[in-house]
């Protein structure tokens, strides 16, 4: 019983470490006092806009899952992704057979994504501020 409580509290604290606004805020309090009141709410919601730089976005949404360069006739831009990084949980249970002796396995595990990232937003920087934001419709 006791092996099933360690892997259970092991993922108890990954699922309260995650990373939110306000804790990105707290560890960029300096630069976050910088920006004016109106960015500073839209931070704090865990929104971005146009114009707004990298440090912005970065407290804003956190690390980007993916970075992409893209090339257009309008020149280079620096493309952030973003994908939902929701827990999701899956359960298994297996039987095994051989020979005089059998086995029965039973399994709960949680992630933050899988194998193809779900995408949620492309934030697109052209000269060091966003020009662009996608979100994902549904």
């Amino acid at each position: 019983m006791r092996t099933f409580f360690l892997p259970a509290l092991l993922g108890l604290a990954f699922l309260s470490a995650c990373s939110t606004p306000q804790t990105r805020i707290e560890s960029s309090r300096t630069v976050f006092e910088k920006f004016p009141a109106e960015i500073q709410a839209k931070i704090r919601a865990g929104q971005i806009d146009v114009g707004f730089t990298p440090e912005m976005v970065r407290i804003a949404l956190g690390e980007p899952a993916r970075q992409l360069t893209i090339k257009t006739e309008a020149g280079e831009a620096e493309v952030w992704v973003y994908r939902d990084d929701k827990p999701q949980f899956s359960f298994g249970f297996g039987m095994a057979s051989g020979g005089p002796h059998s086995a029965v396995g039973l399994g709960l595990a949680t992630g933050t994504g899988g194998y193809e990232p779900d995408e949620r937003v492309r934030v697109v920087f052209r000269l060091g501020r966003v020009a662009q934001i996608e979100y994902r419709k549904g």
